[in-house]
């Protein structure tokens, strides 16, 4: 039977100040971004925007209908745009204790809802505010264009994202691991 050693050496070692900075550096997830889900936030972000800059550069502020879409299409758009850097970071994975793609589609059934408000909100109100042909009624007017269609954007990420949530396509694992986008 062999013996065991007198002496045993229990050197610990820490690892290399680089290594470790490495394994934790945030990478765009270029799959997300060429999604179904990553393309309809990219447009959401981009017709939004034009919502309400349109909006912003007219005397929106005499106006309380177009106090509620400057709301809707700016608290929307930066929602948007942290549920966009949180996917495509990935950064939704080291929260997966928060159920995604259920809040996903929750906040694109509200979106929708809201930009249905906004829409016709904002619809309504053009006539009424301005003159026909001036540039706060063009603008208006394409403003109105932009929220309707931000709200079919919003309506399709709702659908896909119930989609996703249902796990149509996959198995619920697979779906929970890959945060929902198709």
């Amino acid at each position: 039977m062999a013996e065991f050693p007198s002496k045993v050496s229990t050197r610990t070692s820490s690892p290399a100040q680089g290594a470790g900075a490495s394994g934790s550096a945030l990478r765009p997830d270029l799959d997300f971004v060429r999604s179904v889900v990553g393309v309809l936030m990219l447009l959401q972000l981009a017709l939004g925007l034009l919502v309400w800059a349109l909006i912003a550069d007219t005397p929106y502020h005499l106006y309380p209908a177009y106090g509620w879409v400057m709301f809707v299409a700016v608290f929307l758009w930066l929602v948007t745009i942290v549920l966009f850097v949180l996917y495509l970071f990935q950064l939704h994975m080291k929260l997966y204790m928060v159920p995604w793609p259920l809040v996903l589609m929750a906040f694109n059934m509200g979106a929708t809802v809201l930009y249905i408000t906004a829409f016709i909100t904002c619809s309504a109100s053009v006539e009424q505010t301005s003159l026909k042909n001036t540039r706060p009624y063009n603008q208006r007017a394409a403003a109105s264009f932009f929220s309707c269609l931000v709200m079919i954007a919003y309506g399709l990420s709702a659908f896909f994202s119930f989609q996703a949530w249902r796990g149509v396509g996959s198995n619920a694992a697979t779906s929970q691991m890959a945060g929902g986008y198709a």
